[in-house]
This record gives C-alpha cells, sequence and structure tokens, in this order.
C-alpha cells in the first residue's frame, strides 16, 4: 500500500508556560498543507526494514519515527513482518513535522492493511506516544492543539484558493534551544478569535513566539519574512521553530514571482 504523508504549518504559536515536567504548554492551529513524503509498506519475508530515498535521513532505522511506529502496533497487535519504503521530499527541521506525519500515516496504512480494526481515537493516542504533533496528522485537518501540541479540537479556518510559498534556508533550528530561549507568558489575544478573521488581517495580530530569539539568532529568517511581506504575501510567518518561513498568496503567480527570488533557499509553491 502507498500514501502520502503530508506536511503541516502553524497558524500562530503561543507558548504559554513551562511545565514542571519541563515541557511547554502551548497553544497553536495545525493546518494541513499538500507538501508530501511518499510512503509504501509491502508484506515481506523475514525481518522488518525500512529503507530511505530522497532527502537524507541522519537516523538510523530504528530510531526512525515511521519504524517506531510499526514497533508500537507490534506491540499491540500480531503484526508480520513489512518491507517499508519512503522517500523524503519534505525538509527535516523545518518546522512542517514531515517526521511526524510519516510516523502518523504508518499507523493508518497498517491498521487498513492488516485490518486491525484501531479507530481514529486509538490511533491519535498511539500517535502521541511517538511525538506532540504526531496525533494531528491521523486526523488531518485544521486543528487547535493546546497542552504539549496533543490536545486537539476542530478549528474553523480555510485557506482553500490561496496560495503558500515556503521558503526553507540551508540552515537548521534546534527545538530544544529555541524552547530555552523563550519567556512563556499567555497569548495577548485569542488565537481561535484571531484565527477567525480575514487572512490580510492577521500580521501583527497572528504571532509565533519562537520568533523574535530565533530571528535574533538567524537574521536571515527575519529577512525572508520581510521580503515575503514586500513581495505581496497578505500573512508571513516561520513555522513551528523553524527554519521555514511561509508566505499566503491570493495568487499563484505573485508566489511563484517571490519564490523566484530566493535563489539560496529551497522554495515550494503550493495551490491550497
Amino acid at each position: 500500500m502507498i500514501t502520502f504523508p503530508n506536511a503541516k504549518i502553524n497558524l500562530g504559536l503561543n507558548i504559554v508556560e513551562r511545565r514542571p515536567d519541563g515541557y511547554h504548554n502551548i497553544e497553536t492551529v495545525f493546518y494541513p498543507i499538500p507538501l508530501t513524503d511518499v510512503l509504501e509498506i509491502v508484506p515481506a519475508e523475514g525481518e522488518t526494514s525500512l529503507t530511505c530515498y530522497g532527502n537524507k535521513v541522519d537516523c538510523p532505522p530504528e530510531k526512525n519515527l515511521v519504524m517506531k511506529a510499526y514497533r508500537l502496533l507490534q506491540e499491540r497487535f500480531d503484526l508480520p513482518p513489512v518491507a517499508i519504503h519512503l522517500y523524503k521530499h519534505i525538509p527535516d527541521g523545518a518546522g512542517l513535522g514531515g517526521g511526524s506525519s510519516d510516523a502518523a500515516h504508518t499507523l493508518l496504512i497498517l491498521n487498513n492493511m492488516f485490518d486491525l480494526g484501531a479507530s481514529q481515537v486509538d490511533l491519535a493516542s498511539m500517535a502521541a506516544t511517538l511525538g506532540a504533533d504526531c496525533a494531528f496528522f491521523i486526523y488531518n485537518s485544521p486543528m487547535m492543539a493546546t497542552d504539549i501540541g496533543d490536545v486537539l479540537s476542530p478549528v474553523d479556518v480555510n485557506l482553500k484558493g490561496k496560495t503558500l510559498l515556503l521558503v526553507k534556508p540551508p540552515v537548521g533550528v534546534d527545538t530544544r534551544t529555541a524552547y530555552s530561549r523563550v519567556i512563556p507568558a499567555p497569548a495577548a489575544m485569542n488565537l481561535v478569535q484571531t484565527i477567525a478573521l480575514p487572512v490580510e488581517t492577521w500580521d501583527g495580530c497572528l504571532n509565533n513566539d519562537f520568533e523574535p530569539s530565533v530571528f535574533a539568532a538567524l537574521p536571515q529568517l527575519w529577512l525572508i519574512k520581510a521580503r515575503l511581506l514586500d513581495s505581496g504575501a497578505q500573512y508571513a510567518a516561520m513555522s513551528g521553530s523553524g527554519s521555514t518561513v511561509f508566505g499566503i498568496f491570493d495568487s499563484d503567480n505573485l508566489a511563484e514571482t517571490a519564490a523566484d527570488t530566493f535563489t539560496d533557499c529551497a522554495t515550494f509553491v503550493l495551490h491550497l
């Protein structure tokens, strides 16, 4: 069976408080986007294997979230061995959730492939043990995320007809370091109410709390955001803890023209 694990962007990201366990409570809206990897799982003889293609994956197979997802289901169900083939197209360390999506889609495809009968809620609960945003990809529709990002509720936001430009510079952001540089505080504005406003009003009121410290450390990200807005984006922001910056445009032409100016970055123009 073949599936296409998709990426996400964050619309707003409020880091509300540090928890006693060292994690942080957040508020964000996860929005699915049509930038995908390719995941194929087929029955196999012998041992289960994972083979990766495309973008380089810097971890051994057993530590890959895809294999962890298989092992998680294997503990609960009598799964036979499989051969897993993963083509990586979504950039890693980019704030786009590519690895989390791969893991969630592994659970989904194995559940269907072997008729395991796990419900969507069951799969989301299992996915949450693999990573804070993994559960979102089980539902794969716009979701308000709270706590560490694993408590989800549907949110009414629709970017259909817009064009998204992702700009990924050749630098990465360590998520743990990014959290260490943020001073948590309650959000100044209600995220759900803000997200209900027209996109063109979001700039200045829909914020990502990682941006000030990350932009201070990597000023090229601030320049990317500024160039996106100067190029006609209705809204621009960093996704997650970075390093991808995205712009939301009203037309493909504007987005494609803007993409041509980022010659030193990876760019993806996506019609939503």
